[in-house]
């Protein structure tokens, strides 16, 4: 099986809009959630969430933008960033082997909302006629595909909350067998709209922690009250050992493992016992060839939920034993909020320049920690640190699990 590698990295986020901006907020253990700005929040119960501030027109035409929903925007920036950093020359690559692979967990929500709005109060016909391509979830992919002229293998993952995670496996997957050299993979959610924000408040899935935002997310807390929404967009450029070598690429990490497994348990609620989340984990370190205690540090899923917090910890314990106890996890969430489709393949990328520079992430607003929660998270502040093997975590909604396992060159 061919190894593949991680050349090129694009992030945006609710505290960087690039991926050395986004290390250095989390090695400052920034928060960045704050009182919703796009639309006014105050009739909901929860008004907070972590927004991306970026100029769009400063990277995509404005008349092209106008036809694509936010979630595309973000990722088509991200991608941009991506294959940038990669030093990718397409001009001199067999473009058919190059493929794409980006996911969305919902698409295009924020289209949905404002043409539903116009059908309602105009006609139907009256509808803008990109509404249909603006709002399904393959665009991501497609216009990056298009962007690039990337004829290799398209596709598009949905699976909620793992999805980021998701693409970049089955990414992984294609490279290994030899469909493709290279592929430009992550995920992108960009659905802060008060339909949303309803819907997830209605769940009773939200913190409500509006007094103060920056320490609403508070993953393995015992006043851990829900998650904080978020939006943003994770790309990686990934290509086969050889591919990269024979053109001298920066190699930044190397993707060792992938695993997924179902909880088969319930809608929205974690397997109490974290079955689904510890057979995921157990796969990717089968898959990577390594042991247990290997693993040298986690980026958690760790929602800030009072049920998934627990299940992923009672997963650790079942998949490392002892180990658990000694190897360092944190949450990125604490600091961006849960980027939903975004989240997987963002997290991954706080890993893999977790492993890349020694230095960890902190968990931020760990201030009461729950005592059934007594593994190392990493309270507050970055640590340093070599880790030569580190496990991402990205669990859904229906109990789909997936986990990635990076490694140091």
């Amino acid at each position: 099986m061919r190894r593949v590698v991680v050349t090129g990295l694009g992030a945006l986020t609710p505290i960087g809009n690039d991926p050395r901006a986004f290390h250095q907020a989390q090695l400052a253990g920034r928060s960045g959630v704050r009182t919703i700005e796009r639309f006014d929040p105050s009739a909901y119960p929860t008004r907070i969430a972590g927004e991306v501030e970026v100029d769009v027109a400063a990277w995509l035409d404005r008349k092209k933008a106008r036809r694509l929903d936010r979630f595309t925007q973000l990722a088509l920036i991200a991608a941009e960033q991506a294959v940038g950093a990669s030093g990718l020359d397409l001009e001199r690559e067999d473009l058919t082997r190059i493929g794409t692979l980006l996911g969305s967990g919902i698409g295009g929500m924020g289209t949905w909302e404002t043409q539903s709005r116009i059908a309602i109060e105009k006609h139907p016909l009256r509808m803008s006629p990109f509404f249909i391509p603006m709002i399904i979830g393959n665009m991501a992919s497609a216009q990056v595909a298009m962007r690039y002229g990337l004829m290799g293998p398209s596709s598009t993952v949905v699976t909620a909350c793992s999805t980021g995670s998701d693409a970049i496996g089955s990414a992984f997957r294609m490279i290994q067998h030899g469909e493709a050299e290279a592929m430009v993979a992550g995920g992108a959610e960009a659905i802060l709209t008060p339909m949303a924000l309803g819907g997830f408040s209605v769940m009773k899935a939200l913190s409500t922690r509006n007094d103060d935002p920056s320490a609403a997310s508070r993953p393995f807390s015992a006043t851990r009250d829900g998650f904080v929404m978020g939006e943003g967009a994770g790309v990686v450029v990934l290509e086969s050992m050889e591919h990269a070598q024979a053109r001298g690429a920066p190699v930044l990490a190397e993707l060792n493992g992938f695993g997924r497994a179902a909880d088969a348990h319930h809608m929205v609620e974690p397997h109490p016992e974290g079955a689904g989340a510890a057979l995921a984990m157990e796969a990717a370190l089968r898959d990577a060839g390594l042991d247990a205690d290997a693993i040298g540090y986690v980026n958690a899923h760790a929602t800030s939920t009072a049920v998934g917090d627990l299940s992923e910890v009672l997963a650790f314990k079942r998949v490392f034993g002892a180990h658990a106890y000694r190897m360092p996890i944190s949450s990125t969430k604490s600091m961006i909020g849960h980027l939903l489709g975004a989240a997987g393949a963002v997290e991954a990328i706080a890993t893999i320049q977790a492993v890349a520079s020694g230095v960890l992430p902190p968990t931020i607003n760990l201030d009461d920690p729950d005592p059934e929660l007594d593994l190392d998270f990493v309270p507050h502040e970055a640590r340093e640190a070599t880790v030569r093997h580190a496990l991402s975590n990205s669990f859904a909604f229906g109990g789909q699990n997936a986990s990635l396992v990076f490694g140091r060159i």
